[in-house]
């Protein structure tokens, strides 16, 4: 079968467009005039409109899950350093003047373990969100303020 008749047309193009034209289709190692009716065929596509929007459909749904996602971990996380920092306060008493030196030697220490604990954990792909999921059992209330 013998493909359709072509027909020449021209257009003027601002340089900077022509010189994008000219790059991109060097690049792809394809005609120019094979870029340009490549885009004009999909651009005048009546389901050109359609795919795109689908894919950015997709694209917006995929966004949201993940921002879901990073909306929780943030929310678990705020939640544990504020029950850390009430039992803390509550728990701990304050410490004499001739102790704190001690003290702040012995927290630079525990912190140094922790950090270690921590990379430990980051290097397994470990996550507490993760482990919240599975040690605490799925409630069933409504209600995510009540406890």
């Amino acid at each position: 079968m013998k493909p359709p008749p072509r027909i020449k047309q021209t257009f003027r193009i601002p340089a900077e467009l022509s010189r994008d034209l000219a790059d991109y289709a060097r690049r792809r190692r394809v005609a120019q005039g094979d870029v340009v009716q490549a885009a004009l065929s999909s651009h005048l596509s009546p389901d050109g409109a359609d795919r795109l929007e689908a894919a950015l459909a997709r694209r917006l749904d995929r966004m949201t899950r993940q921002i879901d996602r990073l909306e929780r971990h943030i929310m678990i996380s705020n939640e544990t350093l504020a029950l850390f920092v009430r039992f803390w306060l509550t728990a701990v008493p304050p410490l004499p003047d001739t102790a704190q030196a001690a003290a702040q030697a012995k927290g630079r220490e525990r912190f140094e373990g922790f950090v270690e604990t921590l990379g430990r954990r980051l290097a397994k792909g470990r996550s507490f969100a993760d482990e919240i999921v599975q040690d605490v059992p799925a409630t069933t209330s409504a209600d995510p303020d009540e406890e």
